[in-house]
């Protein structure tokens, strides 16, 4: 047995099914972010500009991409002999097969792991979420207040409140009250979804709550705690965070990037984050070009115009093409005198000639209104859009289509267009 102070437990099974067609293909952690970036990369590199060099990463959900970016954690400088990163998917055990079916009860199936370090204390980290953020204070404070779980909240208008775990706390920061997103909220005092807990606080509330089916910690760990007369303290948070669970707010994190002044920089050299990145030459911008207020990957080629987006590694964008407000990621290519307005194009996409994204009227989407919205363009992973195609807004296309599948060369705002099979 060895002996570390704190561990963390990085959730990323989740299939994030709110972000559609991009997550068709692979875990939500793992959808690219901010050009070159994954999105698991900010806690990873939370933890070891932190100095956690013990990462448990709980994987589920087509997690096949999500294992080849962490690798060993060479990155991260989590490739360690002892600790490191380690990937920790459902494994068969003599008694049940059991998928992980809560927060919680995924952390209960890795007790064994989590024993192996015999922690003080033990991080929980949700692995969907962009933000910069220094652990070892919020340690110190869990220290200081002596309690047996912190939880890191931040402020949100109210408005947003029922979306989150909301916490009611008194003039110490002790939490008297907690609610799993409340349809009333009484506090816009949001749960980040990240806790510190004793190590022997966690392992007996878990052992205890094992038979809960969907074990989840914001529904059952913590009351559980709070009823039986655990200190719980709030860690107040007021750096940016940014839940990108939807296209939306997706989007909008994206386009923050490229502020005048972002208001979440990734330039800053003391709080670096990090990723695997690919051994690419640098972007190559042609004299028929334009780019303005643009972020572009290495080993892009820009032939087109680009204003106010987001270009991933690897991209073609072919003269004449002009792009506005969208996110392009890895390894896509964009036809000549194609025009792209507010659009989220997922990897190794390919748009032809001609095309138009972003056109017509906003309607609201007929298939899933709660996930295609915002007056967004979305096309999943591997997809192709033929030449002279028309598509509207609130859209979402997945798979190779043909010209046959859109009617007089058009996909109307609102409308899905998924080839039979390519979600199976």
């Amino acid at each position: 047995m060895i002996k570390k102070e704190m561990i963390a437990m990085l959730l990323a099974g989740g299939q994030g099914s709110r972000l559609g067609v991009l997550t068709s293909r692979l875990a939500k952690p793992a959808v690219a972010f901010g050009g070159k970036y994954k999105i698991i990369d900010f806690p990873l590199s939370n933890c070891i500009n932190s100095g956690i060099d013990t990462v448990g990463v709980l994987t589920q959900y087509r997690p096949l991409r999500l294992n080849q970016h962490i690798g060993i954690g060479i990155p991260w400088d989590l490739d360690r002999n002892i600790g490191g990163v380690t990937v920790l998917p459902p494994y068969e055990k003599t008694e049940n097969k059991e998928w992980y079916s809560g927060t919680a009860n995924a952390i209960y199936q890795n007790l064994e792991y989590m024993e192996y370090y015999h922690p003080d204390y033990v991080l929980i980290l949700s692995g969907d979420h962009i933000y910069k953020m220094d652990y070892e204070m919020m340690l110190e404070h869990h220290k200081a207040t002596k309690a047996a779980i912190t939880i890191a909240t931040i402020e949100v208008p109210m408005e947003e409140a029922s979306r989150f775990g909301v916490v009611i706390t008194d003039e110490q920061g002790t939490i008297q009250e907690f609610e799993e997103k409340p349809e009333h909220p009484r506090s816009n005092k949001a749960s980040m979804g990240i806790y510190i807990f004793n190590w022997e606080v966690l392992k007996e509330s878990l052992i205890n709550l094992s038979e809960q089916p969907g074990c989840d910690f914001g529904k059952h760990i913590i009351p559980y705690c709070h009823q039986n007369g655990k200190k719980i303290v709030a860690y107040e948070f007021r750096g940016y965070w940014k839940d990108v669970g939807t296209l939306a707010s997706y989007w909008e994190a994206n386009m923050e990037l490229i502020d005048t002044v972002p208001e979440f920089n990734l330039y800053e050299e003391f709080w670096k984050i990090y990723t695997k990145s690919e051994i690419l030459p640098g972007q190559y911008i042609a004299n028929t070009s334009k780019v303005e207020r643009s972020i572009i990957g290495e080993g892009s080629e820009i032939y087109g115009e680009v204003y106010n987006s987001i270009i991933g590694s690897g991209v073609i964008i072919e003269e004449g093409a002009v792009i506005k407000d969208s996110i392009i990621m890895n390894y896509t290519k964009i036809g000549k005198n194609t025009m792209i307005q507010k659009a989220i194009i997922a990897e190794n996409c390919e748009i032809s000639d001609n095309a138009v994204l972003g056109a017509f009227d906003e309607v609201e989407n007929h298939v899933a209104p709660h996930i295609y919205s915002f007056g967004l363009v979305t096309v999943g992973e591997g997809s192709y859009i033929p030449a002279n195609v028309t598509i509207g807004k609130n859209t979402a296309i997945f798979g190779i289509t043909t010209p046959n599948d859109y009617e007089n060369g058009q996909l109307a705002s609102g409308e899905t267009l998924i080839k039979a099979g390519e979600l199976s």
